[in-house]
């Protein structure tokens, strides 16, 4: 009898034993696979961060050329506006009567004028050109990164039952 249960203990042992070594092997082939496919996951995004790091690089840029036509213009700006400052004083300096002083500051008044719409649509321009390199760069920089979506399944109605 006693050896008749050893028999069976050791079939149960080896049993179990196998069942063990079943369970591990698929556990680990389990994390295998995981493992393999995270680092694909992982590959595929360096495509999507060079993209978006690109992306950066070019806002960058199209905020510095912005950044910079503004400058310029604004030295130009600061530039006439005192040239045409000292101009008006030279004016005034130089008038006999006063009816040439005042047709002089008619003259320069319609000039300013015209010198500050000029000034204001080429800010406009500057930061409308700026604008739509940001749009480009957005959308560009989207359409390589995002994933396309998957349109959204259909819900039925369920009905409901009392």
């Amino acid at each position: 009898m006693h050896a008749g249960i050893s028999e069976l203990i050791d079939e149960q042992t080896k049993g179990l034993a196998e069942l063990v070594e079943g369970f591990r092997k698929s556990r680990v082939a389990a994390a295998r696979k995981a493992a393999i496919e995270s680092a694909a996951r992982i590959k595929a995004l360096n495509g999507r961060v060079r993209s978006l790091a690109h992306s950066g690089v070019k806002l960058t840029n199209v905020s510095h050329a912005a950044l910079l036509d503004l400058l310029a213009l604004q030295l130009e700006v600061v530039t006439s506006a005192l040239s045409d400052a000292a101009a008006q004083l030279e004016r005034v300096a130089q008038s006999d009567h006063v009816m040439d002083l005042v047709c002089g500051q008619a003259d320069e008044l319609r000039a300013t004028l015209e010198r500050v719409v000029n000034d204001l649509n080429r800010a406009v321009s500057i930061v409308r050109d700026a604008g739509r390199g940001v749009r480009d760069g957005a959308t560009e920089t989207h359409m390589k990164v995002a994933k396309p979506s998957k349109a959204p399944k259909a819900k039925g109605r369920r009905s409901r039952t009392a």
